[in-house]
């Protein structure tokens, strides 16, 4: 008869503060770049790993089953014919959302220069740009390194998305990676950017209508 596998337990501060308590769930490394990662809605993990250089397939997998058990991410078979599993985040992961927001606002000032042994994906920047658009609908983004598209004033659902977007988006940027990055550092404000001719925004809608008027 096969025993069940048992998880094993949750390490634990073991304070009585909701700071504590969250660390508990998210203070391990790598499990807010899974949030970040899954924000753009359900990941196959080859896909994760892909996109989390530096991080072991061993520690990835311990990370994603801490997160199902803590009730942060769960996980799913793809219909037939593909036999293939996604992780997507709960309800309650997704509420990661303004952590991993303020966390990044907050970081804006340790990215300096980027470091020949740096990284880099065009999604990774769509959060700081999220935080510099108001309103709700559409953006796809331009970038050097790829296009992503972001879901502005999203409730629910994935907040951005790698590729083109799918449909008429209600704004287009496009920008070069500099650029981009002196708003993720915080040098620069969006609107900025689009005055000084830095970032070229295209679309009808009322996103780049405000854009373009600011």
């Amino acid at each position: 008869m096969s025993r069940l596998r048992r998880m094993p337990p949750r390490r634990s501060y073991d304070q009585y503060c909701s700071a504590a308590r969250a660390l508990d769930l998210v203070g391990d490394r790598w499990t807010l770049l899974i949030v970040r990662e899954l924000l753009a809605g359900p990941r196959r993990y080859t896909d994760l790993h892909a996109d989390l250089p530096g991080v072991s397939t061993d520690v990835l997998a311990s990370r994603l089953k801490d997160m199902e058990r803590d009730g942060l991410a769960g996980r799913r078979r793809l219909p037939p014919p593909g036999v293939a599993y996604v992780y997507e985040l709960t309800s309650r992961g997704r509420e990661l959302l303004p952590v991993l927001q303020a966390l990044g606002s907050w970081g804006e000032g340790e990215l300096g220069e980027r470091r020949p042994t740096d990284a880099v994906r065009a999604h990774w920047f769509a959060l700081p740009l999220l935080r510099a658009l108001d309103g709700q609908g559409t953006v796809e983004v331009a970038l050097e390194e790829g296009d992503f598209h972001l879901h502005v004033g999203a409730e629910e659902g994935p907040v951005y998305g790698d590729g083109p977007a799918p449909g008429e988006p209600d704004a287009r940027l496009v920008l070069d990676a500099e650029t981009c990055a002196t708003l993720a550092r915080g040098e620069s404000t969006l609107r900025d950017a689009v005055r000084s001719g830095r970032v070229t925004v295209t679309g009808e809608g009322a996103l780049a209508k405000a854009l373009r008027d600011a």
